[in-house]
């Protein structure tokens, strides 16, 4: 884990000197100190937080997971993903050429029912699953837009934006930046021909989570504002689906606007989030499908608060908000989002001093989602600083032993 470290540090080191700076040049450009730069090369500082982790990579001009090493190096079997993403890769490249498909393609509401079972899988953080499943089903998506019409074909194309949305999701956690941008271009595209009123923002709230691999905090707020414009009339009347895609985004601003160091509009977004979530909790009637799989509750507001003011540097307030949250709120949500909230808590407690507390929080974490975690930089960063401190705190402990024995003499 601590050699880890030290690749990191070296990355970093080799990326600044292909641009030719220095390390004063660097730590200007990011408002630390040249020390501070010095320790990051040599593994003795962790990027411990996403947004210092982009910036950095953004100062650098390369893309994060480059200076991170992600995908992490694994056994043949657990790298056996990267097939299933080739072959969405391909998939997606030939988006507009008619489909190959043999047979009939099913109707829509039927894959649709796939799509619950893809949601389920990523509830479930089960990411290798989901992108072994979606090739095939991308291209039947495809073959019943080309031989159907009207409300049919636009529901092939709100199939295929939903599987693009999926692909995207694994292949972030993951770490696939390629299939991460051309699953977003593609959902986009596929946005425009759904008939779907929604979808378009959908594909924005996609972009936004893109944005902030470049650090373009600013960008990624403007694009939350544009797309929460577009379903602002609906949003008013009351649209169920609307209202789900409305406090989502908020709650992406919320997080681009705590990276961008605004946490008061940070957590002025989290409010809207939470007005929005309360109308979900309000709503009377046949339960409404979440088609667009953006899984919005209260409770995921509630964690995004913790979140937010994490992104903030305020691991008090993230520590305090936490405890007043009941914990069947958080009980109740996906695992893949508890796990998020769990690496959240271990860092908290990390950067609170208690490690006891945050080694805790994350074996939950990953015993909750263990893809997720085992996948995820921040985890690994905040699993290394724990093996760190307790192997000086272990040195410390036997020097003092040493002395009360006098093994120097």
């Amino acid at each position: 884990m601590l050699e880890e470290a030290e690749k990191i540090g070296r990355r970093v080191k080799r990326a600044r000197l292909d641009l030719g700076i220095t390390q004063a040049d660097l730590a200007a450009s990011l408002n630390r100190s040249q020390g501070w730069v010095s320790k990051v090369e040599n593994g003795l500082v962790e990027l411990d937080s996403v947004a210092l982790l982009n910036h950095l990579a953004a100062e650098l001009h390369v893309h994060p997971n480059k200076l991170i090493g992600r995908p992490y190096s694994s056994s043949p079997a657990e790298n056996q993903w990267q097939i299933a993403a080739s072959a969405i890769m391909r998939e997606l490249r030939r988006y507009d050429l008619t489909p190959v498909f043999d047979g009939t393609p099913r109707e829509s509401g039927v894959l649709w029912g796939e799509m619950s079972r893809l949601h389920r899988l990523r509830d479930a953080a089960a990411n290798v699953a989901i992108l072994r499943s979606l090739p095939d089903l991308m291209r039947e998506a495809r073959a019943l837009a080309e031989v159907s019409s009207d409300h049919e074909r636009e529901e092939a194309f709100a199939l295929y934006a939903v599987m693009c949305k999926f692909a995207h999701t694994a292949a972030h956690t993951l770490g696939h930046p390629e299939l991460v941008a051309m699953s977003c271009e593609r959902a986009a595209w596929a946005a425009r021909h759904s008939g779907d009123p929604v979808m378009p923002a959908v594909a924005d709230w996609m972009r936004v989570w893109d944005m902030w691999a470049t650090a373009d905090w600013d960008d990624a707020i403007a694009l939350t504002d544009k797309a929460l414009r577009d379903l602002e009339p609906a949003y008013d009347r009351g649209d169920r689906l609307t209202v789900r895609a409305w406090g989502s985004l908020q709650l992406r601003g919320a997080i681009s606007a705590a990276r961008a160091s605004a946490p008061e509009e940070a957590m002025d977004r989290v409010a809207l989030a939470k007005v929005a979530a309360d109308r979900v909790t309000a709503e009377t009637g046949p339960r409404v499908y979440d088609r667009h799989s953006l899984t919005f509750s209260s409770g995921n507001v509630a964690i995004h608060a913790v979140s937010v003011a994490l992104e903030a540097g305020d691991q008090a307030r993230a520590l305090a908000l936490n405890s007043k949250t009941h914990p069947s709120v958080v009980a109740a949500l996906p695992h893949s989002r508890q796990g998020h909230h769990h690496m959240d808590l271990a860092r908290a407690w990390l950067w609170n001093g208690n490690r006891d507390k945050a080694l805790r929080q994350l074996k939950i974490a990953e015993k909750l989602a263990p893809q997720l975690v085992r996948n995820h930089p921040i985890a690994r960063s905040t699993l290394r600083s724990l093996v760190y401190a307790e192997r000086v705190a272990t040195r410390e402990e036997l020097r003092r032993m040493s002395d009360r024995f006098h093994l120097d003499g």
